[in-house]
């Protein structure tokens, strides 16, 4: 795939531009049918884009489909969400001449897509968070148009998904331009900085998006830059848990941090547990390790990478080495090792991620640290804690929930179910954001508010009429109103 010109990408914005303004318009019903066709285009293409995908990346088959199954429920689930119109918060104020505060006019409030989304795909997600991923999806659903920036790492795979995509629009009848992609390092700042452009999603490396945010920021217009930046992931196991099941928590720890080669955001790249002696450590790891068989990771950049960030952390003083690994094209996991003492005396040990099939093990002397220990971590895309039923650790939890945005117990962070509950986000450096990629809360990502005073009933958005013709919920005058519901 060339590289996207600089008047091809405004070419596109444009066309998007125009699209936005005539698929706004459209009621639900309509709009939902759109995102249903793209998952039913993506489906009937199944074979040949995990093809490709599999010649790209060399994830293997199973995980692709996988993935793309992923990415075609998502459209659906956004597709019956945006059906219900929950997402509009449609709320309605009377006039009310004995409001408390005096004579209240008529006010009516409901969200509006925001325009045209630009969005940047992820290398190691080729379609959970590429082409057609979570951004897209989202931008789409809230009602805006997308232009998508390729990602390098899978070129082909991105052209024939954006081909399916767009086919699947124009044979519901969307308008051309709603959806189109553009290639290239110049194509992605142009992208930002055109004045069209009112919001970008992003998914890869802290270095990159900070570029990209600090460039949306310092446009004549700033606009949101909704980026995921990356996690470290920490797990806390207690003492208790610790002594009660520490062979099947080291199992369990190494298949969640070697899942995908590493390649994961949620992976877990720190594992506090108790003062337990480095041997001991390196043969329960060893034994845990011994039926792994790696593969090549996403890219030659991404192995390069990987070695740097191991290597940097490996070279520290306060740092040894558990289990050796190696930076070969197929490299094996590398596993490192500190205590609770060192990092209280250097935090920056544990703000080093290492993106692949490597972790950092801390060992701590007592249970009544941990709370501090959490508290020298950057924002988190997940914390876990593994612990026993009859432990209450209140402060830790407390710590956790003020640095994350998923808190787990007794489980492992990889696997990022796409639901209505689910968070997938962090204080900074995780995200740029308080808001989720994942799960229907994105789509209120690409929405404003705006109100109506004293607007003539015909002339107010069908969402906001008392007669409400889409059957949306309406908050009216304090109250919910759902209709179809007792």
């Amino acid at each position: 795939m060339k590289d996207t010109s600089p008047h091809e990408v405004d070419t596109a914005v444009r066309a998007a531009y125009e699209a936005f303004h005539v698929g706004r318009h459209v009621d639900l019903s309509t709009r939902a049918s759109w995102l249903e066709a793209i998952a039913d285009g993506l489906a009937r293409n199944e074979a040949a884009l995990v093809a490709i995908a599999d010649r790209e990346t060399s994830l293997g088959k199973p995980r692709l489909e996988s993935e793309l199954r992923r990415s075609i429920f998502q459209l659906e689930l956004f597709a019956g969400e945006i059906r219900q119109g929950e997402h509009l918060d449609a709320t309605i104020d009377h006039s009310d001449p004995h409001w408390g505060m005096g004579p209240r006019p008529d006010l009516r409030r409901v969200n509006q897509p925001v325009g045209v989304v630009g969005v940047f795909g992820a290398s190691n997600f080729p379609f959970a968070f590429s082409v057609m991923g979570g951004d897209s999806a989202s931008a789409l659903a809230a009602g805006c148009s997308v232009v998508h920036k390729a990602h390098e790492a899978h070129p082909d795979l991105a052209e024939q998904t954006a081909q399916t995509v767009a086919a699947a629009l124009e044979s519901a009848g969307a308008p051309p331009g709603l959806f189109s992609l553009v290639a290239g390092r110049t194509a992605g700042e142009n992208l930002v900085d055109h004045p069209l452009i009112k919001a970008v999603g992003f998914t890869g490396s802290t270095a990159g998006g900070r570029a990209l945010l600090q460039r949306a920021q310092s446009r004549p217009e700033p606009i949101p830059f909704y980026g995921e930046l990356g996690g470290i992931n920490a797990v806390f196991v207690t003492t208790a848990a610790w002594q009660r099941r520490r062979e099947s928590i080291l199992k369990e720890y190494v298949n969640s941090f070697t899942l995908g080669m590493g390649q994961f955001c949620t992976k877990p790249g720190l594992l506090f547990v108790p003062a337990t002696g480095r041997e001991e450590l390196r043969r329960l790891l060893s034994e845990a390790l011994s039926g792994f068989t790696p593969i090549r990771l996403l890219s030659s950049g991404i192995l390069e990478g990987y070695e740097r960030s191991v290597t940097a952390l490996r070279d520290q003083s306060e740092v040894d080495v558990l289990v050796e690994g190696t930076f070969a094209p197929q490299p094996a996991p590398t596993v490192l090792h500190t205590t609770g003492a060192d990092v209280l005396a250097q935090p920056e040990l544990l703000r080093q991620e290492m993106f692949g099939p490597a972790s950092l093990v801390i060992e701590y002397e007592d249970d009544m640290k941990l709370p501090d220990l959490a508290g020298l971590l950057e924002g988190q895309l997940t914390t876990t804690l593994q612990t026993e039923p009859d432990e209450t650790p209140t402060n830790l939890l407390e710590v956790l929930a003020g640095i994350s945005g998923r808190v787990l117990w007794n489980g492992w962070p990889t696997g990022v179910t796409v639901s209505y509950a689910q968070h997938h986000g962090g204080p900074y450096p995780a995200t740029t954001s308080n808001t989720t990629s994942v799960g229907t809360a994105a789509i209120r990502r690409f929405l404003r508010p705006v109100s109506y005073q004293s607007f003539p009933p015909g002339l107010l958005p069908e969402p906001l009429r008392d007669e409400n013709p889409w059957r949306v919920p309406q908050r009216i005058d304090g109250r919910w109103d759902r209709p179809g519901q007792s």
